[in-house]
């Protein structure tokens, strides 16, 4: 369970860099806003970890992605318990039984433990697929905010603040709040 929950963990936050690197790489938007005012040139920026943590949208989809993992868990606990009971049971039984037997029943185990191996991996790779595919509906989404919100401000950047890649940010051009707003207004008007 542990393990599955560090590869949630670690899907979500590689889902966060690729975000973070698509949005940079972004011909016209990207995520966060830090508005300057530089020869002409109006830049924004937004905090990506106040969209995370108050657009609605996000939070379901971060909810999903969870139950899917404690999901993606509970199959991997019935598989271990199925192999751990099967693995009591030869070694409590296995002095009586026939060496065929043992043999059968050890070739059992170590397909039990294929098995599991490789739903490990096959539920690990779909949900870090799900999580992909939703932090792009995420990103399309705050886009296309983007897009019309920008419409009446006329920025020429808007930026995600990132404390990796940015080093100064005057709060001034802060659009956060606005965006945040903004985004969950929208979703709760098309749900």
């Amino acid at each position: 369970m542990k393990s599955t929950s560090w590869i949630v963990n670690g899907v979500m936050a590689v889902a966060i860099i690729i975000l973070f690197v698509l949005h940079f790489n972004s011909s016209n938007t990207a995520v966060k806003s830090s508005a300057m005012n530089a020869g002409g040139t109006k830049v924004a920026y937004f905090e990506i970890d106040s969209i995370q943590n108050n657009y609605e949208f996000f939070k379901e989809v971060k909810s999903a992605l969870q139950v899917k993992d404690m999901e993606n868990a509970k199959q991997l606990t019935a598989l271990k318990n199925a192999f751990a009971a099967k693995y009591q049971d030869l070694q409590k039984n296995g002095q009586g039984m026939a060496q065929a037997e043992v043999a059968s029943r050890q070739q059992e185990l170590a397909q039990l433990e294929k098995n599991y191996t490789s739903k490990e991996q096959q539920l690990a790779q779909e949900l870090q697929e799900e999580s992909f595919k939703k932090l792009q509906e995420v990103k399309k989404k705050i886009e296309q905010f983007l897009e019309k919100y920008n419409k009446a401000k006329t920025f020429s950047y808007i930026f995600s603040s990132n404390s990796d890649l940015m080093y100064y940010k005057d709060t001034t051009y802060d659009i956060t709040t606005d965006i945040v707003k903004g985004l969950n207004a929208e979703y709760k008007s098309k749900n």
